[in-house]
């Protein structure tokens, strides 16, 4: 069964799991130049979000990460192709539809890796958004509490409208 999707009160505990989560992965990876970074909504104080911790690593070359898939495995994370994100590699710890980490590798300062630290630095730097986007948040998973698909599209006009005002802004 997938899970439903549900939006839990943000929980300071979701930082120090990232630390925690973070030097497991630095640990397998042996990669000192690998940066790795909190990203999405848990990693946004006050900001509610799904209870997936969401982390971003960046690499020199994509094609790094074929070498990382089995030291990834080692600490639970499945490395899952997604032919339509050319640009990203993803890894998922816990079940299909129902992680409870997305680990999203991008080139260390391509756009992709610059417009997620721009929308998670956006939002902590501006409450009102901030509390617009936990609103809209709340009534998609409301919409969509068994779409965990749907919920993720239908927030991206949002997250586009934030990145185009903060370019042109």
């Amino acid at each position: 069964m997938e899970k439903t999707v549900k939006i839990e009160e943000y929980n300071p505990d979701w930082v120090s799991e990232f630390q925690q989560e973070k030097a497991r992965i630095m640990e397998v990876l042996k990669n000192d130049s690998l940066c790795v970074e909190h990203i999405g909504s848990t990693s946004v104080i006050g900001l509610g979000a799904k209870p997936i911790l969401d982390i971003m690593a960046g690499v020199r070359h994509l094609a790094e990460v074929d070498t990382f898939i089995e030291p990834l495995k080692s600490i639970g994370y499945e490395f899952v192709p997604h032919k339509e994100f050319p640009e990203r590699r993803f890894f998922r710890k816990g079940r299909w539809r129902a992680g409870t980490h997305h680990l999203h590798i991008y080139r260390f300062g391509s756009e992709q890796w610059k417009n997620q630290l721009s929308f998670r630095d956006y939002l902590r730097s501006h409450p009102d958004v901030r509390k617009q986007y936990q609103q809209l948040k709340m009534s998609l998973a409301e919409k969509h509490p068994a779409d965990i698909v749907g919920y993720t599209k239908a927030k991206a006009p949002f997250i586009l409208n934030v990145m185009e005002s903060e370019k042109g802004g």
